[in-house]
């Protein structure tokens, strides 16, 4: 087994930053959005291989777009030390998947179920209880049949942890349970009561894996 040295280092600009994300072997990227030349959204989009990824920023309005780029955690400041824990905690998590990842998981075999984690206590959720999950800033809101909850954890994170085959992203910000759709009406899908825009982008492959 190799031993795994730490080291820590910093750039003054995004060129300077993006010239050693090629060249190194870099686990965690922490980046703010607001730098010189290219801002830290426009950094990730240049990069092919990106390295686990943490925004620590003042900018609220940008944290949809990080988690598109599949941010592992986007940190307000001021942030304390136990919320940078956390997301340490979360980094962690993902540089051990052999430990930690979460495998799709076949129609009615294994888990059936999501636990989440919101402000004042853990939840457990049927897949078939959840109509569709949403990005809300650092957070998502879980629309299920009988109540709405806000979770901690960042959308791109929950989509990890649910199988692909019922769950799908149709929506840059929302990813909806496809067993809930009732209909499709122009660029809105109908879950039920519930009703959630298409994005362009996923229209093709919605309407493939959705048979309508």
């Amino acid at each position: 087994m190799q031993t795994a040295s730490c080291a820590v280092g910093k750039c003054g600009d995004a060129f300077e930053a993006r010239e050693k994300i090629q060249h190194l072997p870099i686990d965690l990227l922490l980046i703010d959005i607001n730098m010189p030349v290219l801002s830290g959204i426009e950094l990730l989009k240049t990069l092919k291989n990106l390295p686990l990824v943490v925004f620590t920023t003042t900018y609220r309005e940008f944290a949809t777009d990080a988690f598109d780029l599949a941010a592992c955690d986007y940190l307000l400041n001021p942030f304390s030390i136990e919320r940078f824990i956390v997301t340490i905690d979360r980094v962690l998590e993902k540089l051990t998947p052999t430990t930690n990842t979460i495998p799709k998981i076949p129609a009615g075999i294994q888990s059936n179920h999501l636990i989440l984690r919101t402000e004042s206590r853990i939840n457990k959720l049927n897949y078939d209880q959840i109509v569709y999950l949403e990005a809300s800033r650092n957070n998502t809101k879980v629309i299920a049949s009988s109540e709405h909850l806000i979770s901690s954890a960042p959308l791109s994170s929950i989509e990890a942890r649910v199988p692909a085959e019922l769950f799908f992203r149709v929506h840059r910000s929302i990813i909806i349970n496809i067993s809930k759709v009732t209909r499709l009406h122009s660029n809105r899908i109908i879950l039920g009561k519930f009703e959630v825009p298409l994005g362009g982008n996923y229209r093709i492959k919605f309407l493939k894996l959705s048979g309508l």
